[in-house]
């Protein structure tokens, strides 16, 4: 029977899979901050940036999947999230994009695919943006791209259960454990005024993009949604059934056939 969490009960108790050994585990100096990354298998390149105040350790059920699809993955987490640490500077998107172009050059890689949930996937997009000669392709799962393309904050059930176990994760992972709060009110503050790409930007997107957002998001405007599928190139609209925010914690299976059946794209 394939596994549901729509409520994030299990997530909450016990968080996602626990990710397999890693071939490659490290840090890379990058910016006043040491970043924490992780290679998997060989491969095809694909890199996972997980979500705001998140952690690598969110996509245990999408690392084994994309294994046994002959692809090598790479996990980052972003700067002052997880194992990664960050200085005094103001979170920006732009700063982690670069942040996961040092850990590509890190581990010589000159190109990858890009799979990306909320926060991650506008760091992705950037990439693609910024530096297309490095961006095979980016999943963008449940993001926006300038302010307007949020919905007014709802506190639910389920966001709090996310959001009691991204406090227990950062508690014991974090360098600085007992700074939950003010690491909220950083990525908070950047979360409210970023990013602020404009059609013209988008416009110039060239990499193959997938705009893809869970059918009861709680935060992101479908509408947006559509809004940047439009506006990028010959982006794909992908809208999961069944499923919010939270999609590849709720229904992997579901959530991880969309991301292979992109990936598979690529390479066809």
């Amino acid at each position: 029977m394939e596994q549901q969490d729509d409520e994030l009960i299990r997530f909450e108790a016990h968080g996602a899979e626990p990710l397999p050994p890693a071939s490659i585990e490290g840090h890379v100096g990058r910016a006043g901050a040491r970043i924490w990354y992780a290679s998997y298998g060989a491969g095809p390149a694909v890199i996972l940036l997980h979500g705001g105040l998140g952690h690598s350790g969110n996509w245990g059920y999408q690392v084994p999947a994309l294994l046994q699809s002959g692809r090598r993955v790479v996990l980052i987490d972003s700067r002052g999230h997880g194992r990664s640490t960050r200085d005094a500077r103001p979170y920006s998107y732009e700063l982690m994009a670069s942040d996961v172009l040092a850990v590509m050059d890190e581990l010589s890689l000159e190109k990858a695919a890009f799979v990306g949930w909320s926060d991650g996937a506008c760091i992705a997009l950037i990439l693609a943006a910024t530096a297309p000669a490095r961006v095979a392709g980016v999943f963008f799962f449940a993001c926006n791209m300038d302010p307007s393309g949020t919905l007014e904050f709802v506190a639910t059930p389920v966001i709090d259960r996310c959001f009691s176990r991204h406090a227990k994760d950062y508690a014991a992972l974090s360098a600085t454990p007992d700074d939950f709060n003010g690491f909220i009110e950083a990525v908070s503050l950047m979360m409210r005024t970023e990013p602020n790409y404009r059609a013209e930007d988008l416009s110039r997107i060239r990499v193959p993009v997938a705009i893809v957002l869970g059918e009861h998001d709680e935060f992101i405007k479908p509408a947006h949604a559509e809004y940047l599928a439009r506006s990028i190139p010959d982006a794909q609209m992908i809208t999961l059934k069944g499923v919010s925010h939270f999609a590849p914690l709720q229904r992997p299976a579901e959530f991880n056939a969309a991301v292979l059946s992109f990936l598979d794209g690529l390479s066809s």
